[in-house]
């Protein structure tokens, strides 16, 4: 979709005060002012001023509202950094959100549904926020070993019904405490509901497709639900430590690097399951 970015700044408007030229930055998948009261009470996602990023597969990039979407590193990075870093702007940026929606709690019993991008970065997440069991759903023998990589400590193979019955034998018939729906479909949000136990959350970050939800059964399952387009940029400053300091490696995602001409056949890879997640470089 062309809205992970990273780069080092080339010109800025008169106006921007916050970055310079010459410095390495990351920007959030959304632009947004981080002035306005939604951007202040930390959904920048929900912005007044919101706007998409969908143009940054190129050689260069406008960044509007610079000082409310960009946020530099200490230094120049080294080049086997950048990988985790480019993460921070939406694929690891939202699977933090998804934890943090759905509320993980150290100790807790989490579920990931979903081993794209974002569902194994969600591991990622709710390892570092110290879920103690950590339940991926998947049927992809190369991210399942990525997963368990990242914390995971069960995996499922089973979905739909059959996943959310798995999760509840593996839980003594109660459910998790938190699931992270990284999906989208009408079965993975009913899976991550199923999996929840009553009082537990559901942080939904999957782009919505082919969703028509059924409220009667949700009704009856007791679970809160909280997601949407993830506000990176409240995130931003700490995931960049968090890479900066080599405590984590989200860059692991990446198991295809390409030229920016060959964008397309990323887009197949990814498509074809061939490949987790395509960088592109120029």
């Amino acid at each position: 979709m062309g809205h992970e970015y990273c780069g080092v700044v080339e010109e800025v408007g008169s106006a921007v005060k916050a970055v310079k030229p010459g410095q390495f930055v990351i920007g959030s998948f959304c632009i947004s002012d981080n002035t306005c009261p939604n951007c202040e009470a930390g959904y920048q996602s929900g912005c007044q001023n919101l706007e998409f990023m969908s143009r940054a597969q190129a050689p260069v990039l406008r960044v509007p509202f610079a000082d409310g979407t960009l946020v530099a590193t200490p230094e120049l990075p080294s080049d086997d950094i950048i990988p985790s870093l480019l993460t921070i702007s939406d694929v690891l940026g939202t699977g933090w959100f998804a934890a943090d929606a759905a509320n993980v709690k150290p100790g807790s019993t989490v579920v990931v549904v979903g081993d794209g991008a974002v569902g194994l970065l969600g591991v990622l997440s709710e390892k570092l926020m110290g879920a103690e069991r950590i339940i991926a759903m998947s049927r992809n023998e190369k991210r399942q070993h990525l997963a368990k990589e990242f914390g995971a400590t069960d995996i499922v193979t089973e979905r739909g019904n059959d996943g959310a019955a798995r999760v509840k034998d593996l839980t003594r018939g109660i459910g998790a405490d938190s699931v992270l729906e990284c999906v989208g479909t009408e079965e993975s949000m009913m899976q991550a509901i199923q999996s929840t136990r009553p009082g537990g959350s559901i942080g939904y970050v999957g782009v919505p497709h082919g969703l028509k939800l059924d409220m009667w059964p949700v009704f009856f399952h007791l679970v809160r639900l909280h997601g949407g387009p993830a506000p990176v940029r409240r995130f931003l400053p700490d995931l960049i430590k968090l890479v900066w300091d080599r405590k984590i490696e989200p860059g692991k995602v990446f198991d295809l690097v390409l030229p920016l001409e060959l964008v397309a056949e990323g887009y197949r890879a990814m498509d074809e399951r061939r490949a987790i997640k395509a960088l592109l470089r120029h």
